[in-house]
């Protein structure tokens, strides 16, 4: 099937899940969902992110509407994330995938073992 033939629809939803279906962008939605606004430091140490990728990502959550970037006019100088109202209804939906992989993480693992044994 040629690029032309995909339907427009799942085209669109191709675009939309490249743009935040990544792991650290599932992962730091279900950081802020359950630990609420959140420093940079903070969701770099929860989730063993390095700065570049936190900061490429924050910037790609803050850019698609799902994540509010506050700075707050201090010395010295704080800044705080947060999901969106957009961000939060993300949330939901991940947060069931998030739950599903805790759930049947040893039969993955199991599966994988079986596989590679052959």
């Amino acid at each position: 099937m040629s690029q032309s033939e995909i339907c427009p629809e799942f085209e669109r939803i191709n675009q939309v899940l490249a743009r935040v279906g990544d792991r650290w962008s599932v992962l730091l939605v279900i950081s802020m969902a359950r630990n609420g606004a959140s420093r940079f430091n903070e969701l770099k140490h929860r989730l063993g992110i390095s700065q570049r990728m936190l900061s490429v990502t924050l910037k790609a959550l803050e850019r698609d509407g799902l994540v509010v970037r506050t700075h707050y006019p201090e010395i010295p100088p704080k800044v705080e994330y947060a999901l969106s109202e957009m961000g939060l209804s993300f949330h939901a939906a991940v947060d069931a995938l998030g739950y599903w992989a805790v759930e049947n993480l040893e039969a993955i693992d199991l599966a994988r073992a079986s596989y590679d044994e052959g």
